[in-house]
């Protein structure tokens, strides 16, 4: 007899331990094997800053801690305060802690739940007034999840639990990333207004010798209206430029949720900057290092448990309810012998009619699959597209950058030397202006390459899930 009991139970357990759910598989990544570089040719996984740097591979982005990765003493601790005190980071924290409540929702539902109760009632019949008290102890109810419905729910919970939990990583990684694009935006219209207002005061004072010139004699007007022009065109300029210090100071204090403290921006050179180098590795390593693929699939596993809860949803669902207690006409005798009161009522309910509504929900489960595949190949082929561009980015900007700082050098003769004849009077006003405009274009050019190089290294960083297992 024993024997059949034990027998039973264990098959209760096995079928409880049961599901409908389909067999989940990762759908194929829609990618290429390998990266490519800015000629369309497959690369190696190494993404470094110098040729010594190529000779070691770099350690993955995803492995590299962003206080590694960013070395700059204020931004990284700009980056520790927007941790602390961005509102979008504290909403990512309470939706984790709001969707792990959620799952422990979802688990609770599989075990029985006990309430004990007392109660005294009073009734009268036929000028008959009976008083009867009662305890019941250990009242259980119970639905034995024979075909996974409930565990299909709690998998669902959990998944999406778990996507939560990924979308925080997610916006922790791109708030560092916004932090220091926003610093390193701060720095470069530093930069540039420093060479605005360099190049504002040697308009100035050429157009004070002109004007002079023209007084005595040895210039004329012409030279003084086109020197009072190109004065007033760089002054407008630095206006320019100091509106956008303070906007990008504004951004800062609005990215990080809190006033920025004093004497933390020093504003030293964007030239002086410099970012470690990081691997790339392969494409498929997206699939684990990328927290937005993460809860994409996380999500995609979730509408896979939903239909296991829509397919249990057409077999019966039994529900067991028992309960045992003391039951008795006088309060003093409610534990005396013989006063014990026991219930045990299954119900099974079983759809036969629904209209259906369980064959609308399955198919809307079913459906909700495939959207949630085209969501997790679409996040698989953003991810990719974004490394890629930078990859493309990393192995350009160096030689631009590099070709920038020699347009500097050559502007930077080509000034002094029109300078010079234009003193000794061998050549014309016209060809000073021209070497100034040059010299001014050119150093607006290298600072704002090397912020895009900057921002191209600072994505890369981002778009490898930067930090994320560090």
């Amino acid at each position: 007899m024993k024997r059949h009991i034990l027998g039973s139970l264990l098959c209760v357990i096995s079928l409880c331990a049961c599901t409908l759910e389909p067999d989940y598989s990762r759908p194929p990544s829609p990618v290429a094997a390998a990266w490519t570089d800015a000629a369309g040719v497959e690369t190696g996984a190494s993404v470094s800053g110098s040729a010594a740097a190529a000779e070691s591979p770099a350690p993955l982005a995803a492995d590299v801690d962003w206080r590694t990765f960013f070395q700059d003493p204020a931004l990284q601790k700009l980056i520790a305060l927007a941790l602390e005190n961005n509102r979008d980071m504290r909403v990512a924290a309470l939706k984790v802690a709001q969707y792990e409540a959620q799952y422990r929702i979802a688990r609770s539902a599989l075990l029985p739940t006990i309430d004990a109760t007392g109660a005294v009632d009073n009734y009268r019949e036929i000028g008959v007034t009976t008083k009867e008290s009662s305890v019941t102890l250990g009242e259980t109810s119970w639905e034995v999840d024979f075909f996974g419905r409930l565990r299909s729910l709690k998998h669902q919970a959990l998944e999406q639990y778990l996507a939560t939990d990924a979308s925080q990583t997610s916006t922790r990684i791109s708030l560092i990333a916004t932090v220091a694009t926003d610093y390193f935006q701060w720095l470069t219209d530093q930069s540039l207004l420093e060479v605005a207002t360099a190049t504002a005061e040697a308009d100035r004072q050429t157009y004070q010798v002109n004007l002079q010139s023209e007084r005595i004699g040895t210039a004329s007007m012409q030279d003084v209206r086109q020197a009072e022009s190109e004065y007033a065109s760089v002054r407008s300029s630095l206006i320019a430029d100091q509106r956008a210090v303070a906007q990008d100071f504004n951004n800062l204090v609005a990215v990080i949720g809190c006033p920025i403290p004093d004497g933390l921006l020093r504003g030293d050179a964007l030239e002086a900057s410099q970012l470690p180098p990081v691997n790339a590795g392969v494409p498929s390593d997206l699939l684990t290092r990328r927290p937005d693929i993460v809860e994409a699939e996380h999500t995609l596993k979730a509408a896979n448990a939903n239909v296991g809860a829509a397919r249990a949803a057409f077999f019966p669902s039994i529900q067991l309810t028992t309960a045992a207690g003391t039951s008795s006409t006088a309060l003093s005798g409610l534990f005396k012998a013989a006063t014990g009161a026991w219930t045990f009522a299954p119900t099974v309910t079983l759809p036969i009619f629904d209209y259906g509504n369980n064959r609308a929900t399955l198919d809307a489960a079913k459906i909700e699959t495939q959207i949630e595949v085209a969501n997790y190949e679409k996040a698989i082929q953003t991810a990719f597209k974004e490394v890629a561009n930078a990859l493309a980015g990393r192995a350009t900007y160096v030689d631009q950058v590099a070709a920038d700082r020699e347009y500097v050098s050559a502007s930077t003769h080509y000034d002094d030397l029109a300078q010079a004849r234009y003193r000794t009077g061998t050549d014309s006003f016209l060809v000073l202006l021209d070497a100034e405009r040059t010299l001014y274009t050119a150093r607006q050019q290298l600072v704002n390459d090397r912020f895009a190089e900057l921002g191209n290294l600072i994505t890369l960083y981002k778009a490898l899930g930067g930090g994320w297992k560090a």
